[in-house]
Parts: structure tokens; C-alpha cells; sequence
């Protein structure tokens, strides 16, 4: 699976963060939870945690699911 990238964050004068990824938003985090990132973001892989908090995280498994007899549409 490759590693997260693209992600930006910016913080803004009213403690808000706006979180982009290629340039579009990808989320807005405001009051303890912009703190709580900030921090995060701090202390471990920038990039890897932009993509845990904007929901934005695969997991690598999505082709196989797709791909799954179940999940195969009838015909």
C-alpha cells in the first residue's frame, strides 16, 4: 500500500485547521479537536495522520472486496 500524500493542513487566527489534499478540502477541525490534531500531527507522520483524520485512509483492501463473488452485480 503506498504512503499517504498530498496533504496540507493550514492553521488559522481563530484556532480553526483546514486540512487539504491536493489542493481541495478535505476537512475543517475547530476548537479542542484542531488542538488534539495539531499536536498529533506534531509528534508523528504528518501525512499519514491528515489521512487518518479526514477519513481519507485506505486500507488496501478495497480491490479485493470489489472483486469479491458477493459483491459481483448479477446479470
Amino acid at each position: 500500500m503506498p504512503r499517504p500524500s498530498g496533504f496540507t493542513h493550514e492553521q488559522h487566527p481563530d484556532t480553526s485547521v483546514t486540512i487539504t489534499h491536493r489542493g481541495r478540502a478535505a476537512g475543517t477541525l475547530r476548537g479542542a479537536r484542531a488542538e488534539k490534531f495539531l499536536a498529533e500531527v506534531e509528534s508523528g507522520d504528518a501525512q499519514l495522520v491528515m489521512a487518518r483524520w479526514t477519513g481519507a485512509y485506505k486500507h488496501g483492501n478495497e480491490r479485493t472486496a470489489r472483486n469479491h463473488p458477493r459483491n459481483r452485480r448479477q446479470g
